[in-house]
């Protein structure tokens, strides 16, 4: 008896930590580093993505591509700094920025001088 009640309250629980993920995900710029360094996000579904800045000094999230083509409310294009599509922070901010994305394939980079050429790059894929 008790196996079939944790069972079910299991299964009660399940559906809702689900729910809780979807349409989060997050970005960890580091020194010359993003994590994920591929990010995988569904097309025309809204998401959250969670930038955050665990480096030494400011870096930024450049993907002009990606941030235009997407679909969001004008609080967060001001968060990616309009048509530059770039979500700059300093060492030790984050910031969240709410949109839809539209299928394709992205490039993104830190364009803080020589940080892209010490590997701080990644790729959108929208599917």
């Amino acid at each position: 008896m008790r196996f079939i009640l944790l069972a079910a309250a299991l299964s009660i629980a399940a559906p809702a930590l689900a729910a809780d993920q979807a349409g989060k995900a997050e970005v960890v710029m580091a020194n010359f580093s993003f994590t994920p360094e591929t990010l995988h996000l569904h097309g025309g579904q809204s998401v959250t993505i969670h930038f955050v800045n665990n480096g030494s000094g400011g870096h930024d999230f450049t993907a002009a591509e990606f941030f235009t083509a997407a679909a969001m409310d004008a609080a967060n294009r001001t968060k990616v700094g309009g048509k530059k599509g770039r979500v700059s922070l300093g060492k030790g901010e984050s910031v969240d920025v709410t949109l839809t994305p539209r299928t394709g394939e992205y490039p993104a980079h830190c364009s803080h001088f020589l940080h892209s050429s010490m590997g701080m790059t990644g790729t959108i894929h929208v599917d």
